[in-house]
């Protein structure tokens, strides 16, 4: 089985491209800093991060370049995906990407927002309560949220 699941933050936006063809497909391409458990340095360091490109396609690829910006925190799960190729110089080059299956937010928009993220600045209606979860108002519809 080759599944992955991963949580970091984006190093910066994310770069999409599109293919050529009749029916071009978005290919986003990010890498998010993810942080090792329990490897706290000495001295108050930071902790040990590792830095891990994922390829999100299609409708993944749209949703990233639309939502996703520098410093926003988001969960992925997909599959590693290793690959090799010459470079200019000759040398043989390795590569370990994540090919993505599933992203989503993992903060809200506010803490994203605190957290260096520059999202999108648009008011939503309702607010976030302090569990996470965003308090629509009776009657409010979902107008303003992102994914009507």
């Amino acid at each position: 089985m080759n599944k992955v699941i991963l949580m970091g933050r984006l190093v910066r936006d994310p770069e999409v491209r599109y293919s050529q063809g009749e029916e071009p497909t978005a290919i986003a391409r990010y890498t998010l800093a993810v942080d090792r458990r329990g490897t706290k340095k000495k001295d108050g360091e930071q902790k040990e991060t590792d830095f891990i490109t994922c390829i999100a396609f299609r409708k993944a690829g749209e949703f990233a370049e639309k939502y996703f910006h520098q410093g926003m925190r988001v969960l992925i799960s997909g599959r590693i995906q290793t690959g090799s190729y010459v470079n200019k110089d000759g040398n043989k080059v390795y590569t370990t990407d994540v090919i993505v299956e599933d992203q989503e937010f993992a903060d809200s928009k506010n803490q994203s927002a605190g957290n260096g993220g520059t999202g999108n600045n648009q008011q939503v209606a309702g607010s976030v309560s302090g569990d996470g979860f965003m308090n629509i108002p009776d009657g409010g519809g979902d107008a303003g949220l992102p994914f009507n």
